[in-house]
């Protein structure tokens, strides 16, 4: 949807930038500014993350030190990424639709979407 390969590499490495600064893994969900908060439900690695982690390590109760305080490793989940192990259902039916939704954005794109130059 660009006029050339150079302005799509720069489009391409500002939305790489904002993925992964914005998917959990540089600053936690709750520690997102509310008015940047939406991008972090749209991007779909932060569903991965979220999933993983709380699929592993969201149902241990054993006790672990951190910050000085002794909390379960679900609780720390909870309390630092704010990762719910009751929310994993939700988690895996985003992380269906996203492709569905990909899938069907693609294919309404190629046919009504005309990319030959003339």
């Amino acid at each position: 949807m660009t006029p050339n390969f150079n302005i799509a590499a720069i489009l391409a490495s500002s939305c790489y930038t904002l993925f992964n600064l914005f998917a959990g893994f540089l600053i936690p969900k709750r520690h997102i500014p509310k008015w940047w908060i939406w991008l972090y439900y749209l991007i779909p690695t932060s569903w991965s993350l979220n999933g993983l982690l709380t699929s592993q390590y969201g149902d241990i109760s054993k006790e672990i030190e951190i910050y000085g305080e002794v909390k379960t490793v679900a609780t720390f989940i909870e309390d630092y990424f704010g990762f719910h192990y009751d929310q994993l259902p939700l988690v895996a039916a985003v992380l269906i639709a996203f492709p569905l939704v990909y899938s069907s954005l693609f294919t309404y794109c190629i046919g009504r979407l005309n990319y030959q130059r003339r």
